[in-house]
């Protein structure tokens, strides 16, 4: 079940990545609702995606935290 959520919190970020400001706000949700291991995974996806989006580098310090 944990995986599935993983797995459709990223389907959610792929889908809201045209927007900074919704795409910073469903990172956010996933923080609050992931497993440690699973922000981990998460972060390193994060980076990947996010390689060819600069508009989205403001959201990378939400996961940080």
């Amino acid at each position: 079940m944990a995986r599935a959520i993983y797995d459709y919190t990223k389907t959610v970020l792929e889908r809201v990545s045209f927007d900074v400001e919704l795409f910073c706000r469903e990172l956010s949700k996933a923080v609050q609702i992931l497993l440690p291991f699973e922000l981990n995974e998460l972060k390193i996806w994060l980076f990947e995606f996010t390689k060819d989006k600069p508009q989205l580098y403001s959201c990378i310090s939400i996961i940080e935290k």
